[in-house]
């Protein structure tokens, strides 16, 4: 099975996101499944940017559509990160409804010798791929090593399934596939309410008290259930949970240490891959003592030396503090 490939922004370049595009190359190969990466792609224009110019933003994402047309005739695109499947599918379904929206946006790509028409390329989700075009028996025939004893809450977050502009491909208000995949896996799915709502996206760059107590409501809920660590399908969600946990716990003076890794890592390690292989130790709430009850050890990764730190001011926006920071 072969499909072009998009990886944005956060997969290829974040170091929180990286070991998600690692680990999906790690275990497309074992699934026999072939990603081109679209070639000289560029940021999908993440969320604001549609509302401050909106045919500057569909343009800048309709360039990748075009992009990817180059692929050796692919019909399909893959995109791992929730934010840049929306964005993609998004301009490619409103591009087909508003011609003067499409006319515009040709006009700009031909500045740069290119063109999209609607409908060329349709773009998926990770997830969507692994669970309706490999299949769970599939998935099933290449675990040897199951998750048996590790306690997992299922995250979507709220975009893979809204609004889904091709189809539904779950139900947007209460999921169900990662939940399966998670089965298959060998894991134990804990009954996790809070799977489908937002951890905030860029919230925590404008409110930090919204942003907190959205990230507080999803690693109380997982940690509530006694889940050992959240399995998610999208950097920004891991993100928010995961760098930002700190923080949260410091504004609600609260204690939680609920690891975040990504579902693709979680696969890997069903199937008998090493903890480094699928970029596990990257995290900053430390996945050890979760993976080690299922005898997988993790290699401590050590982080760079410190910088210099200066007290933020109050008006600061919240950034995630990294474990080697001094407080102050």
């Amino acid at each position: 099975m072969k499909y072009s490939y998009f990886p944005g922004c956060s997969l290829e370049r974040g170091a929180a996101a990286y070991p998600y595009h690692q680990s999906a190359h790690v275990i497309a190969q074992k699934l026999d499944l072939e990603f081109v990466e679209v070639e000289d792609w560029n940021c999908c224009g993440a969320t604001e940017y549609i509302a401050l110019n909106r045919m500057a933003a569909y343009a800048l994402i309709a360039r990748n559509l075009a992009q990817a047309t180059k692929n050796d005739g692919l019909k399909e695109m893959v995109a791992p990160c929730s934010a840049c499947y929306l964005n993609l599918s998004k301009a490619d379904k409103y591009l087909a409804e508003d011609a003067a929206l499409a006319a515009n946006v040709n006009t700009a790509l031909a500045e740069g010798g290119l063109s999209y028409k609607p409908g060329s390329i349709k773009v998926r989700h990770l997830l969507d791929v692994i669970v309706n075009d490999v299949g769970y028996d599939r998935v099933t025939f290449h675990v040897t090593k199951p998750l048996k004893g590790l306690r997992v809450a299922p995250y979507y977050g709220c975009l893979v399934g809204r609004p889904a502009f091709y189809g539904q491909v779950d139900d947007p208000e209460y999921p169900v596939t990662l939940d399966k995949l998670l089965k298959t896996l060998g894991a134990e799915v804990v009954d996790y309410p809070m799977k489908a709502h937002c951890c905030g996206g860029h919230m925590t760059q404008i409110s930090e008290g919204v942003a907190f107590e959205l990230i507080r409501r999803l690693v109380k809920g997982a940690a509530d259930y006694q889940a050992d660590l959240i399995v998610t399908v999208c950097p920004m969600c891991q993100l928010n949970l995961d760098a930002f946990q700190g923080g949260m716990n410091r504004y609600f003076k609260t204690n939680y240490r609920v690891p975040v890794l990504y579902f693709t890592q979680m696969m890997g390690l069903a199937f008998g891959y090493d903890a480094v292989d699928l970029g596990i130790g990257a995290e900053l709430v430390d996945a050890r003592a979760a993976l080690a009850r299922i005898g997988v050890e993790v290699p401590q990764v050590e982080p760079p030396a410190p910088p210099r730190q200066t007290r933020r001011s109050k008006e600061a926006l919240p950034m995630p503090a990294m474990p080697h920071e001094v407080s102050k």
